[in-house]
């Protein structure tokens, strides 16, 4: 299948994204999407406009669904619990973007609520740190942001220096939750994490997460 080789195109790692200059820094930005179940927003056509890559944290559905996003950029995708198998889509991926490593698989290996409570300040000094210091260690110690789906609520989560970020579902309704796809913009400097809304949604997306990395790299500098 076409679709299939483009979504996983190499090892899983990509540091040769095209980048661009947002404020005089080096910058690559990256879609992200989840939860498709087969369907294609064209809203996406737009609202990932101008994006360098995009990532999908599974349950695709079809393999139609990573054609039309390849449309907007090239495509990395992992198998969601839902995924057929002949879609090829690895469980897990983990890409490197100049000093920022990105992992990247479909569900948590903890309630998303129960990171949002780790990422909470009430939640930090309620919490034993036992559970949420074995699940950070779970992830690779160089890793700065962890990409996932599977919840269909939109998250976006500083813990333990690292950016936790789902993007929503960009699927057909379900239920009263959000339809929603993300923006990363990662730099040298650091990362900030986007949520946009697919339609109109009267609850609260969460807000924008910015994530320090390192050293500012101008455009330019090697």
């Amino acid at each position: 299948m076409a679709s299939r080789s483009r979504a996983n195109a190499g090892s899983g790692h990509s540091d040769g994204a095209a980048k661009g200059c947002k404020a005089g820094v080096l910058t690559v930005k990256i879609g992200v999407v989840s939860d498709t179940h087969g369907f294609f927003d064209t809203r996406l056509e737009e609202l990932l406009a101008g994006v360098e890559l995009i990532l999908h944290a599974g349950d695709v559905g079809k393999a139609e669904v990573l054609d039309e996003l390849q449309r907007i950029a090239p495509v990395r995708a992992v198998r969601g619990n839902v995924d057929p198998l002949q879609l090829g889509l690895p469980l897990s991926m983990t890409l490197s973007l100049d000093e920022t490593r990105l992992e990247l698989f479909h569900e948590l290996p903890v309630p998303q609520a129960k990171l949002e409570k780790w990422g909470s300040q009430s939640g930090v000094q309620g919490e034993a740190p036992r559970r949420r210091d074995a699940f950070l260690r779970g992830f690779d110690h160089n890793t700065r942001v962890v990409i996932f789906g599977h919840s269909h609520v939109p998250c976006a989560v500083e813990l333990g220096g690292k950016l936790f970020f789902n993007p929503g579902s960009a699927g057909r309704q379900r239920f009263s939750l959000p339809r929603s796809c993300g923006v990363l913009d990662v730099s040298a400097r650091g990362v900030e994490a986007t949520i946009l809304s697919l339609q109109r949604y009267n609850g609260k997306l969460p807000d924008k997460v910015w994530l320090t990395v390192g050293g500012r790299r101008r455009c330019g500098s090697s």
